[in-house]
């Protein structure tokens, strides 16, 4: 999402050099293909600008370990209406981890089979079609927020986490505050669905100042982070279809999350969503927008 805001805020004598930098990056650090999306159907839909469904995982990532999905949204870019909805999924949600033949927390899903069993996983419980994935390392949100000199939010919980304190209102966030303001979710009265808000402030606040012409200053910065922090399955040319055919869907953003109720199973709490739910969710994403 970032490297389609440098391309739209990227023009005239910027181009060519944004052109050649991205490709670079793209192609050497950040493209990771994957055998559960179908890239042929995929392209088909790019060409006729139909909405497309990018499944995000933000992952916690240490060494010798490839670490949990936290984080999973499903964003729908729609070009043709000028809008796109992020659909938040809970990480303790209860499903079938499809390629493992077991039930677990949906989040185990990247944690077992990585990319590819999170988006089988991911795809089953909903029973949607994915078009892209991204992970990105969540250590690497606090270096993507420093690249673009902090981003504002509207906190609604006033909370301390770590060294940092929280107020209500309006704040200016830097990269470890981002961090800590994301992860918090303990003494959230919403839990999950509280951090999953927060989540998306953050993205929403990157994505603004990565696609303002001030952001072109710390154009190295940010390819840097992302060459260390994100994978995805989009080549160059999908990047440069997108930040060209899609770049309208940025002006409305609609959002989501998938509700249920939590409970223990043995000694493991889960979220158990309720057929309905998945059923709405599944429509919300399928239908996109005429159920906006």
């Amino acid at each position: 999402m970032v490297i389609l805001a440098l391309f739209i805020a990227g023009g005239g004598t910027w181009l060519y050099y944004v052109y050649h930098n991205v490709k670079s990056t793209v192609d050497q650090d950040v493209h990771e293909s994957v055998d559960s999306i179908d890239n042929d159907i995929t392209k088909g839909k790019v060409k006729d600008q139909e909405p497309l469904n990018i499944l995000l995982l933000g992952v916690d990532e240490r060494a010798n370990d490839r670490g949990r999905s936290d984080t999973m949204i499903i964003l729908t870019l729609d070009p043709n209406n000028e809008r796109m909805q992020m659909v938040s999924i809970p990480r303790d949600t209860r499903t079938e981890i499809i390629g493992r033949g077991t039930t677990d927390k949906i989040n185990h899903s990247y944690a077992f089979g990585g990319s590819d069993m999170a988006v089988d996983t991911v795809e089953n419980f909903l029973d949607i079609e994915i078009d892209y994935f991204s992970t990105v390392n969540m250590e690497g949100l606090e270096q993507l927020v420093d690249a673009v000199d902090g981003v504002t939010v509207e906190n609604e919980l006033a909370f301390s986490n770590g060294r940092f304190d929280f107020p209500e209102g309006e704040l200016y966030l830097d990269g470890r505050e981002a961090l800590a303001y994301v992860r918090m979710r303990k003494d959230d009265p919403q839990g999950d669905a509280g951090r999953n808000e927060r989540q998306r402030q953050v993205i929403e606040g990157v994505l603004s100042k990565g696609a303002s012409f001030s952001s072109m200053n710390k154009f190295h910065d940010i390819l840097d982070v992302l060459g260390d922090n994100v994978s995805t399955n989009m080549d160059f040319s999908d990047m440069r279809t997108l930040a060209t055919d899609y770049r309208g869907a940025r002006k409305t953003i609609d959002t989501y999350q998938v509700e249920g109720d939590g409970t223990y199973i043995g000694e493991v709490w889960y979220l158990l969503v309720p057929d309905g739910e998945v059923e709405k969710v599944h429509h919300m994403i399928k239908d996109y927008p005429e159920t906006s």
